[in-house]
Parts: structure tokens; C-alpha cells; sequence
């Protein structure tokens, strides 16, 4: 709890900070709360009218300044409710908390009931209202009292009290008329609250409920009321950490504990409760919602649920805090919060009978919709889950039921609401008879298998052994006799073990809290055993620490993530990028200058712990699920501070007031002497004690102020440091006016540009890999999951983006609908347009005769209708998000956008003045933002949508000066692709393109061309092949320069091709911007421009070059192996590319090589490879081998064996084609060092080179043997278009 220590540190320890009484004011009398949504054709008793802070006490308090607006707002969100004597008047309870502008909070426990209206006036206004409404609506019939019941004061109705017996026929009669001010009795809400700086929930609504019961008692409590709240506010201290306190109520002592510094935070909020709301499953899937910072709405009609759910949440987040926009409770006035294009946590109340579907959310792309009374969630799609989830809810359904928790399967849990309150009479006693007989009932009937709810569980134990109450318990029938109320018999309220009911409550509820929550913290006691390992502390001290945070890598994530078990990795990749891990990385590195934050000590201190356990981190590290082992002590030490009590407050006491005033009237709370509750007490101990210790705090403050930082400068570096300020991480609650919404609006609109800049910086930096570590940015090697994360960060921005503002909406996601919107304007004007475009395209034809891949224009409509095809993508979301990846991997989401936005009219007509769309400036540097993504290649639709089918449009161009454009053979083609391949297909005839369907087959890596060699013009000198992407785009271009035919070049008829990702045409390119090198090559390679560019067949490179070409192409391939097996890419290139491997060797080959004769045809290397053979297969067979030793002879049998191989296979691929097969076979097998000294030692190696050549060079030939040695150590496989037809 941020609030927690914030509050109460630098203040006075004080149990309570003030005491509140909210209600009408008769002085200003009826004020309908336009705010609240007002509608008038409800009945008067139904409407919503404004309350006001009646008194607050103190006036004020220095540390924690009285925000009147907000307090009244948040005691009673919905304004006041009338009632009257027909209808039900349970008292209801419920909390809040107050989120300050710093993060830190303050919380409000609130008890509601209803106080009889004494003032005439305000009976007359209704009474007028009433009549009004009758003659406005004569067609409805005076609703019975009833449906006034369902006025704003039910939604604090908790779901005990739907079950509440409906009022008698006699007092339905009485009120069918509607309200008469000369008949019926008119009530109204009053709510009595305390604001207290930690969440002691029990002790609160305690304290309150017995301040209730005081007055409606048939006698005067002991004291004036004035005592016990001077009592509270100025005379009970906070229990310190590690200790327990007692204080007293009007009745009954109060008893409340506070964990020691090394336990986890206080939090009094019955997560029992909560697990029982939403189940288990559901409850962890909502965990993970907000560990991922998603947007959180949670939906109830009672106002305790939502709190008990939201604080419950947020608890369990140990270590780590919340850091968005928090607001468990949202006034009806403020539903304008919904709108926020930010994460946020908030509770909205559900009207009784309000359907969800008919419930409008600006945004629902990233939102965790949270049904609470319909035990029901609804998920944002595609997010990830969290670690071992299967054995976490395992542990957490054991915890439970040993607490009497029964999860039933498939439905959420049952279970009793954690706290019962027996003397408010808020619950019927008719009801708890049949519960206790149904307990027995069950227990008899073994129907579930004794496994009793807790409250059933609690009574039998209560029942068991004891004949006198057995005795009672049958009596219940009859009497109605509440069976916890039988705890209070004898010995002064007290029933077993010596406490009250009450107090085993509280206990167990404590017990089964902390127990939840140790399982919880101890998965992520587990996962970050090694954070610190991977925290970056690069600054020398704090002040150029926050001074530099924005440029800093705080966290290594990608070796934290290389780190981390396999299943973990969707989850923690996600995890990481969030504000929450960003603000305990930022604390953890803040840590070594000042004191650590209260969180990250225990957290350390439970890491330490474990490590002492566990004597090295691979247990720790492990995929294993371990259960949490200090469940029992972390029980017992809660347990002793609630069994002995450490401290007692000072006893409420006469205080020095005036006589005769505040006069005890039954029903009424009575008029509070101010003067006695606005100053606390001079002369206790306790308060000397207390301004003491302030004294010297003071003292110690001024002493440090010169050596640290000054706390404002630290404050604004750290608004800086983090993605959104904490401006926004709460919106003020109070001040309402326009001014204040706008700035608010404003604030999130520059929220959101500076969160855009941040996202497309990071992604840059990422994705430029070793560019980036040369500009200075730290190693920043990405890997395909930390990629996919940022990028489906990018998707969920431009969601809150296109929410924010927004006016008109179809489905969850905004941008598909601005998009359709955008679509259906087009559309029109295409059919306007069809006649003349029709006529221009015909002319543009018959001039487009060359050949040559068609252009591609950019178009939006385009690329909607291909995401409109993909049959895979069922929602809306799913495909924004498509279309998003599809322009990011075709470079052109700004432009795209842009486009979108020119619309100015669309985009009035769909977004609301304030929207992000419509601020001109930040729209513009938005663009410009994610423009700059041009500049890296992205892979992202590609890569994802793996089983679409594609359409793929190829073009071979010929050398049209040297040879027929046409062959006469028949030609085919075979496209391959990291996903697959196209198979073989025939070429028509006489025509050079042809377009294809096939299954996406990923980065495009080979094409095999060949042909049958029929025809008289059956040569063909084909120059390259084109494959495009008609989706996203992206051209191949697969070089080739050689013939196909028989008796021409090598004879080949069929060559594998190797591809590489054309550049676009300057056409294509506009509006793009630039683009990074070829993905294939390492930025080392690019500097040697006579390497490069090695590329004819004529150009003859020096020996040097040679050498240095061959250590190149070894390095990228051991390079390509050392990258994480997801983003290798293609082997492929490094094989069989421009400067691969193939083409390395086969220079070496060449270099001296003797392949030009006169009048003859020209000789290959693959001539000396097959000659060398056949005097290898010849000697052996005259045994003049026999001699060699062992291995070598092994060794020849395999090199003859492999070239056999090659030359019997069915294809005709020619003489350069088969050495390139002998390689790429030989580096698989890892067999090309041993086979070298076979080559060089044979003598028709004297006949085809020259004395010069480097093959014949000892020492040259011993040092590329080294080289391709370091080849061994990798598991290389081959594409199966190259070796297709090879038989070993």
C-alpha cells in the first residue's frame, strides 16, 4: 500500500484522521444531482438528489488536507435516497480510498442508515415532486413501495439482503398510493464515515455500526458520542508494526494488528470474499489482467463488492504496485473517467436489472470487463497466462478449503461474506435458523461430502459437544434466535477460548488473508529469485540517475529472459515492459542511495531466505511448481498478536462539554459539539509522546535537506523518468468544472504522445541490434517474443488512442471501426468513379508492355480487404490488430493512418473536440513517431499468420540481347519459404508471369526453375526471377545469369535460385522512408565493397580476398547458429547465397584452375572433382589405396559414394549445381575437411592447376581445413529443394 506508509510516516500515528457525517442539508433543501445523471421520469423517491458534508472533525489535518467534494462524493456515490416507512431500511456498509496526486492514499470506511425526516419543508417538496410527477405521467400507475426500494441506496445492498422478506400485504396497501406527506413517514440516507490512513476495515465498521446502535437503542449510551469520537480520532494511536491494540467502541472493545517489518503489508479486506465472488480460475485470470496493466472495469451493484475485489486485487500484486489510475468506487458523476486512453483499475455500480450488453465503454479492445454479481468475466484476447496455472489454482483451492471454502467445480465459490453483522439487525434471524438447520441437514445428508461452507462449518463446531446449546438450536425454529448471537451467553460476551464471536472471525479471516497472499507472493518469490543478477546500475549517484533515466537500460530483459524456464516466457516478456516492473527496477536501483522502499525490503529479504534454502538458483529457476512452505508461521504470528494484545488505548472519557445540548433522541443522530472534537487532548501521554518524535524528525530533516536531493526535483525527475506522469495516474475526484476536465483530457492526450515516442523509440532500439549497441544504446539483441510483445504494445496504443474521444462506435474495437466508417466513404466514391477508371486502366495497358514485376501502389482499401478475407480472424480486435502488423511489416502504418486521418469530416463526425485525433500538433508528431518504424525491417503479419493462403505473383525476366525471350520448352517453377514450399508448377507457354495461391510460405528462400528441353528453342538465358508478396508486399529477387539447356553453359536444365528481399522502386518507396541493409548480410560485410560485389562470373578475385570471403561465410553461419533457434532465418543464404559458403569455396576451387582449352569445351571444377573420383575408385580397385591408412580409406569410399550419388540423381542440374550439392552435403555431414587432402593429394590435381593455385598450397589448404572445421560443432540441415533426388 503506497498510501500507508506516506500517510502515517511524517503525521502523528493516529488511528483516524477524521470523522465525517454526510446528508441533507434542510437548510438548502431538495437539489437534484444533474451530475448524477438525472431522470425525471422516474417516481420523486427514486431520483437521485445532491447530499453535503453536514460536519467533519477536525476542521482540518496538516498532513492530510479534507477534500469535501470528494468525501461526500464517495460516501454516497449515488446522492441521497428517500424511503419511506413501507420500504426496507437496513443499514448498509461500504469503503473507499482516496488516491492523492502522489500515489499515496487515504481510506474511508462508510455506515449508512436512514433517519426519519423532521424538517416540513422537505416533506412538502416531495410531496409536490410526487403530484408534479403524477400529473406528467397519469398512464403509470402509482408504483407500490416496492420498486421505490430499488432506489440509489439498494446498490449498497450487499447480496445478503436480496433474500430479505418482502414487506406484508399491509404495508404494501399502505404505500400503493405513492408517498403522502399527512400518511407516510419519509426517511433519508445519513452516512456516518471514518478516513483513516491504513485499511483496518474490521475495527472501522465496527466502531461505526456500534456509533449506529448507540442510537437507536431504547436507552442513552454510557457516554455523549462526543467521547468516543474524540477518543478515536485523537486518543488511538495506529498499532506499531509487529504489534496489536485495543481500544474500545460504545459496547464492546475493538481489536485491531499491524504485521512487522518483515511481513507483508497490512491489508483487512477479506480476500476470502473475494475468491468467493469470482472463483479461483477466474480471479487468477483477472490477476494476470492486471499485472499486464490492461484496462480494469469492475461491475456491481454494491459498492463493498467492488471495494473488496478492487483492494483485494491490488494486495495480492506483492511486490510490485499499482501505477495507473485507480478508483475502486466511480461517482455517477465521473463516468466521464471511462474514457481515459491510459490502464486504470476502477468499480462502476450496476443499476438493479441493467443488462450488459447494453452497457456503452468507449473502449473495449484492452479491457477486463469484471461481472461481479454474475460471478463472471469477460478477457482481452490474445493475452498471455500466468506461470503453472494449473497447480496455482491447485494450491489456492487447498488453502481455501481448509478454511471450510468449497470450490464447487465449474461454478464460483461458495461461501459466507466474511463479516456477519449481528446487532444492526441487518440480517433476519428467520434466515440464520434455516441456515443452521440446513448445516446439520447437509452434515446428515453427506451432501458434500463434509466439506461444510464456512459459517456452516463454524456453527457445527460450535454445536458439537455442547448439550445446552443443542438444546437452543432446536428451539431456533420457533424463536429465530441468530445462533452466533448464542456466542454472546454467558461469560460477558464471551464463547470459546475466550473471545467473542466477533473476534474469531476476525481471526480467521486474518488467518486465511495472509495465507492467500503468501501464495501468491511466493510465485513471485520464485520467479525473480535472480532479478538483482539483471538490474543495470550504470550512474554514479542518484542525481545523474534521474537526471539520465529516460536514456538508461535499467534491466537486461533480453539475458533475464534467456534466463527464464520455456513456459514462463509469453507471461514475463509481457510482464517486463510494464510501468509496475518499471517503477520496483527504478526503487530497486534508487535503493543504494536512500532507504529502501518498504515492498522491495521484504521481497529482498524473502529472496535472501529462499537462497539460504536452496545452496544455488537452478531449484529456483527450474519449470517445477513449488508450493509455498510458511503458510503455518506466517498464520501463528498473526494469530499471538491477536491472542495478546501488546497495547491498549486510553478508555473513551467525560470530556469538558456543555450541558443540555446534543440531547439522546431515539432514531436521530444527534447535533455534535464541535468545540470539543475540532482540538485533540494537551496532556496525554501518548500525544507528548508522538509531538516529541515529530520534534525530531523535524530536527533530522533539516539536518539532511543540504545532502540529498531536493524531494520536488526528485518528484519532477521521476514524473519524467516514468511513461506517463503521476498527474495521470490519478484524476482529481473533486473539482468538477469544465476547465478541470479539459486539463485533465489534456494531460492524457500529451499522456499518450509521450507513451508513443517512448514505444517506437524502444522498438527502434531493439530491432537495430548491433547498429544500435554502435549508436551507444547498450546490447540490445531482440528476440522474436520480446518483438511480438512490444508490437502487441504498439496495437494496444493505438487503441486507447482511437477510444479516446471517441463519439460513435461499432464493436470493441475503435480503429476497425474507424476503419469500416473510412471503407464505406471509399466505396461510394469507387462506384462514382468505376466508368473512368475503367477506360484509364485499359489505356495504361496496352503501354505497359515490358517486363518486370508490376508496381504496387500503397492502398488502405486494399489492405482491409485482405484482412476482411482471412476467414481465421473471428473479431474485431483481431483484426485492427492484423491490419496494424500488415502495414508495420509493408512500412506504411503512418501513411496508412495518415490517410485515415485526412478525413476530417469522418473524423468530426466520430470523435468529440478533446479527442487525441484532434489535436492538430500531437496528431502530426504522432505520425512522425511511427514513421520512424520505416526504418527497420518487421516481419510481424508474416511471421504470425502462419496457415493463410496467399496469393504470390512471379515474373522471370530473360536476357532478351542474347538470348529468346521465349522458350519453346515447357518451364516450371518451384517457390520455397521458411513455412514451406509451392510444389511444382508448370509455366504456361510463351508466357514470362504467372500468379499463384498457396499457404503463407513465410521469408521466401529458394525458387527452382527448370525446364523439359523440348522445342527447337529449347536454351533459355534467364537473368532473374520476381516473387512478390501480394499481401504484405514484400519482392524476392532470386538471381540466376545462366543458361537452362542442354549443351550450353553447364548443361544444366534446372538451377536452385537463392532469394533476397528486393529494395522497392522509388515509386513504391514514396512515403516509406529508408531502410535498414539486407538482413542476410552483417554489417561487417558491407564495408568490403570487393567482396560484395564479387557477384560475375568473369571478375577474379585475389587469393586475399579469397581467404577473407571463406572466414566470412563460416563466421555467419556460426554467428547464425549462436542466435536463439527462432531467429536464425535462412541457412540457405549462408549456404548457397551471393557470397555464402558455395560461392566462397568454389572461388578457392577456381582460383588457378586450368578451365578454358582451346578448341575444346569449357572444363568445370566439377570435371576435377569427377576425375579425382574415378582415379580414387581405379587405384583402390588395383590396391594401391590398401595402403592408406584406415580412416582416410573410409574417407574416400564416402567422397566416391557422395558424387556417385549426386551424378545418378533424376535432375538435370547441371555441373555447378552438383559441386554446389557436394558442398552443402559435406558441411551437413561435416565431411569437406576430410575430403580436401583427399582432392589435393591426387595427382590430376598437377594436370588441371597450376603450380600458383591455392589448392596447391599446403599451407593455404591446411588453414581453410581449420576453418571448416569450426563447421563441426553445428547440427546444419538443408532446405529439401536442394537436395530433392539425392539418394544416400
Amino acid at each position: 500500500m503506497s498510501g500507508t506508509n506516506a500517510a502515517s510516516g511524517g503525521a502523528p500515528c493516529r488511528f483516524a484522521h477524521y470523522f465525517v457525517i454526510c446528508g441533507i442539508d434542510t437548510e438548502t433543501g431538495l437539489e437534484p444531482d444533474e451530475l448524477a445523471g438525472e431522470n425525471f421520469e422516474q417516481s420523486p423517491l427514486k431520483r437521485t438528489f445532491k447530499s453535503k458534508v453536514l460536519a467533519h472533525y477536525p476542521e482540518n489535518v496538516e498532513w492530510n488536507p479534507f477534500d469535501r467534494d470528494a468525501v461526500n462524493m464517495l460516501c454516497m456515490p449515488k446522492g441521497l435516497s428517500f424511503r419511506t416507512q413501507a420500504d426496507a431500511r437496513e443499514p448498509q456498509f461500504h469503503s473507499f480510498l482516496i488516491t492523492r496526486e502522489d500515489g499515496s492514499r487515504t481510506y474511508g470506511f462508510v455506515h449508512t442508515f436512514y433517519e426519519e425526516v423532521t424538517s416540513s419543508q422537505i416533506c412538502s417538496a416531495m410531496q409536490t415532486l410526487y403530484q408534479m410527477h403524477q400529473a406528467e405521467n397519469p398512464s403509470s400507475a402509482a408504483p407500490s413501495s416496492t420498486s421505490s426500494s430499488s432506489s440509489s441506496m439498494d446498490s449498497l445492498a450487499s447480496s445478503l439482503d436480496e433474500a430479505d422478506p418482502v414487506p406484508s400485504s399491509s404495508c404494501r396497501s399502505v404505500a400503493c398510493s405513492g408517498y403522502d406527506a399527512s400518511r407516510d413517514t419519509l426517511y433519508v440516507s445519513k452516512a456516518l464515515c471514518l478516513i483513516t490512513p491504513m485499511p483496518f476495515m474490521h475495527a472501522c465498521r465496527r466502531f461505526l455500526s456500534q456509533l449506529h446502535r448507540a442510537i437507536t437503542a431504547p436507552s442513552p449510551p454510557p457516554l455523549p458520542l462526543e467521547s468516543y469520537i474524540h477518543n478515536i480520532l485523537y486518543e488511538v494511536p495506529l498499532p506499531p508494526p509487529g504489534r496489536s491494540l485495543k481500544f474500545h467502541g460504545v459496547y464492546e472493545p475493538i481489536v485491531c494488528q499491524r504485521p512487522g517489518p518483515g511481513e507483508l503489508p497490512v491489508a483487512d479486506f477479506p480476500l476470502g470474499q473475494t475468491f468467493t465472488l469470482l472463483g479461483v480460475e477466474n480471479l487468477v485470470q483477472l490477476f494476470t489482467c492486471t499485472l499486464l496493466e490492461m484496462q480494469i472495469l469492475l461491475y456491481s451493484q454494491d459498492y463493498q463488492q467492488l471495494m473488496t475485489v478492487a483492494e483485494g486485487i491490488t494486495t495480492l500484486l506483492f511486490p510490485f504496485q499499482w501505477q495507473h489510475v485507480y478508483v475502486p468506487i466511480l461517482p455517477a458523476s465521473l463516468l466521464h473517467f471511462l474514457d481515459a486512453p491510459v490502464p486504470y483499475l476502477m468499480g462502476l455500480q450496476s443499476k438493479e436489472g441493467t443488462d450488459r450488453s447494453k452497457l456503452e465503454l468507449p473502449q473495449e479492445a484492452n479491457l477486463c470487463f469484471v461481472d461481479i454479481d454474475n460471478h463472471c468475466i469477460e478477457l482481452p484476447e490474445d493475452f498471455p497466462q500466468f506461470p503453472n496455472k494449473p497447480e496455482f489454482i491447485q494450491e489456492l483451492n487447498e488453502v481455501l478449503l481448509r478454511f471450510g471454502i468449497y470450490p464447487v467445480e465449474g461454478t464460483p465459490l461458495t461461501s459466507t461474506p466474511a463479516f456477519t453483522t449481528t446487532n444492526t439487525g441487518s440480517i433476519s434471524t428467520r434466515k440464520h435458523g434455516l441456515k443452521s438447520q440446513q448445516a446439520l441437514r447437509e452434515l446428515e445428508d453427506d451432501g458434500r461430502n463434509g466439506n461444510l461452507e464456512g459459517e456452516q462449518l463454524a456453527m457445527l463446531e460450535l454445536l458439537q459437544g455442547n448439550a445446552t446449546l443443542e438444546k437452543l438450536q432446536a428451539l431456533t425454529k420457533r424463536t429465530g434466535v441468530h445462533v452466533e448471537a448464542l456466542r454472546g451467553i454467558g461469560g460477558g460476551g464471551e464463547g470459546l477460548g475466550g473471545r467473542t464471536g466477533f473476534e474469531e472471525e476476525e481471526l480467521r479471516n486474518a488467518k486465511l488473508n495472509v495465507q492467500l497472499r503468501e501464495v501468491f507472493a511466493c510465485r513471485f518469490t520464485t520467479m525473480f529469485a535472480d532479478y538483482e543478477a539483471f538490474v543495470i546500475q550504470s550512474a554514479p549517484d542518484l542525481e545523474s540517475w534521474l537526471t539520465n533515466r529516460e536514456q538508461m537500460h535499467n534491466f537486461d530483459k533480453a539475458s533475464f529472459l534467456s534466463d527464464q524456464p520455456e513456459p514462463y516466457l509469453p507471461f514475463l516478456s509481457h510482464f517486463i515492459e510494464t510501468q509496475m516492473f518499471a517503477t520496483f527496477i527504478d526503487n530497486k536501483i534508487m535503493s543504494q542511495w536512500e532507504e529502501k522502499e518498504p515492498l522491495l525490503r521484504v521481497f529482498d529479504g524473502r529472496i535472501d531466505k529462499a537462497r539460504l534454502y536452496n545452496v544455488r538458483a537452478p531449484n529456483l529457476r527450474s519449470s517445477n511448481y513449488q508450493k509455498c512452505t510458511i503458510l503455518k508461521e506466517s498464520a501463528q504470528a498473526i494469530e499471538q498478536r491477536l491472542m495478546k494484545i501488546d497495547h491498549t488505548a486510553i478508555h473513551p472519557h467525560l470530556l469538558d462539554m456543555k450541558i443540555g445540548q446534543g440531547k439522546y433522541v431515539q432514531g436521530f443522530f444527534p447535533k455534535l459539539q464541535s468545540d470539543v472534537l475540532s482540538v485533540g487532548p494537551t496532556n496525554s501521554k501518548w500525544s507528548n509522546r508522538t509531538a516529541t518524535a515529530q520534534r525530531r524528525k523535524d530536527r533530522h530533516r533539516q539536518r539532511t535537506e543540504h545532502l540529498t536531493l531536493d524531494n520536488d526535483l526528485k518528484e519532477k525527475y521521476m514524473q519524467e523518468a516514468r511513461s506517463l506522469g503521476k498527474n495521470l495516474r490519478q484524476p482529481k475526484l473533486s473539482d468538477l468544472s469544465p476547465a478541470v476536465i479539459a486539463q485533465t483530457n489534456w494531460k492524457f492526450v500529451e499522456g499518450l504522445l509521450k507513451e508513443c515516442r517512448m514505444k517506437t523509440k524502444r522498438m527502434l532500439v531493439e530491432k537495430m541490434g548491433r547498429e544500435a549497441v554502435e549508436l551507444g544504446h547498450g546490447e540490445a539483441n531482440i528476440t522474436g517474443l520480446e518483438e511480438n510483445t512490444l508490437i502487441a504494445s504498439l496495437c494496444d496504443l493505438l487503441e486507447r488512442i482511437w477510444s479516446h474521444g471517441l463519439q460513435v462506435k461499432q464493436g470493441k474495437s475503435a480503429l476497425w471501426s474507424h476503419l469500416m466508417h473510412y471503407q464505406a466513404r471509399e466505396e461510394k466514391l469507387e462506384q462514382q468513379q468505376a466508368e473512368s477508371t475503367v477506360s484509364n486502366c485499359q489505356e495504361r495497358r496496352k503501354s505497359d508492355l515490358s517486363i518486370g514485376m508490376p508496381i504496387q501502389r500503397p492502398s488502405v482499401m486494399q489492405d482491409i480487404r485482405h484482412i476482411q478475407s482471412m476467414g481465421e480472424i473471428k473479431t474485431d480486435v483481431g483484426r485492427a490488430r492484423a491490419w496494424i502488423r500488415l502495414s508495420l511489416e509493408k512500412k506504411l502504418l503512418s501513411q496508412h493512418l495518415k490517410r485515415l486521418l485526412s478525413h476530417t469530416a469522418l473524423t468530426k463526425k466520430l470523435y468529440k473536440r478533446y479527442a487525441f485525433l484532434r489535436c492538430e500538433d500531437e496528431k502530426e508528431q504522432f505520425l512522425f513517431h511511427l514513421l520512424s518504424l520505416n526504418t527497420v525491417d518487421y516481419f510481424c503479419f508474416t511471421s504470425v499468420f502462419t496457415t493463410i493462403m496467399i496469393p504470390y505473383h512471379a515474373v522471370i525476366i530473360p536476357i532478351k540481347k542474347l538470348s529468346n525471350a521465349m522458350t519453346t520448352s515447357n518451364p516450371w517453377v518451384c517457390v520455397s519459404g521458411e513455412l514451406g514450399d509451392s510444389g511444382v508448377m508448370q509455366i504456361p507457354k510463351n508466357v514470362l508471369e504467372m500468379t499463384f495461391d498457396c499457404h503463407n510460405l513465410g521469408k521466401l528462400t529458394t525458387v527452382q526453375l527448370g525446364h523439359d528441353n523440348s522445342g527447337l528453342l529449347a536454351k533459355w538465358l534467364v537473368d532473374c526471377v520476381m516473387v512478390r508478396n501480394e499481401i504484405t508486399g514484400h519482392t524476392y529477387k532470386f538471381p540466376c545469369g545462366r543458361w537452362l539447356g542442354k549443351g550450353v553453359d553447364d548443361g544444366s536444365l534446372e538451377r536452385v535460385l537463392i532469394g533476397e528481399l528486393a529494395l522497392p522502386s522509388a515509386e513504391e518507396d514514396c512515403g516509406r522512408g529508408c531502410r535498414t541493409p539486407d538482413m542476410q548480410r552483417s554489417p561487417g560485410q558491407t564495408r568490403r565493397v570487393s567482396i560484395t560485389s564479387m557477384g560475375g562470373r568473369g571478375y577474379k578475385p585475389t587469393s586475399g580476398q579469397i581467404q577473407d570471403a571463406i572466414g566470412e561465410a563460416v563466421n555467419n553461419i556460426c554467428k547464425h547458429f549462436h542466435k536463439p533457434e527462432k531467429e536464425r532465418g535462412s541457412l540457405t543464404i549462408l549456404l548457397c547465397g551471393e557470397v555464402g559458403l558455395v560461392w566462397a569455396l568454389e572461388q578457392f576451387f577456381n582460383n588457378g584452375f586450368k578451365s578454358a582449352r582451346l578448341f575444346q569445351k569449357t572444363v568445370f571444377v566439377w570435371d576435377f572433382v569427377e576425375k579425382a573420383v574415378a582415379y580414387m575408385e581405379s587405384a583402390d580397385q588395383m590396391g594401391d589405396m590398401q595402403e592408406t591408412t584406415e580412416p582416410l580409406g573410409l574417407t574416400c569410399v564416402s567422397l566416391c559414394r557422395y558424387v556417385s550419388a549426386i551424378n545418378s540423381t533424376s535432375r538435370n542440374i547441371g555441373k555447378d549445381g552438383k559441386f554446389q550439392l557436394l558442398v552443402c552435403l559435406g558441411a551437413r555431414d561435416h565431411l569437406l575437411p576430410q575430403w580436401l587432402p583427399l582432392l589435393v593429394e591426387c595427382p590430376v590435381i598437377q594436370r588441371m592447376y597450376e603450380e600458383s593455385a591455392l589448392l596447391r598450397d599446403r599451407t593455404t589448404v591446411n588453414a581453410l581445413i581449420a576453418v571448416l572445421q569450426t563447421l563441426d560443432d553445428f547440427p546444419i540441415t538443408l532446405e529439401a529443394s536442394l537436395i530433392k533426388g539425392i539418394d544416400l
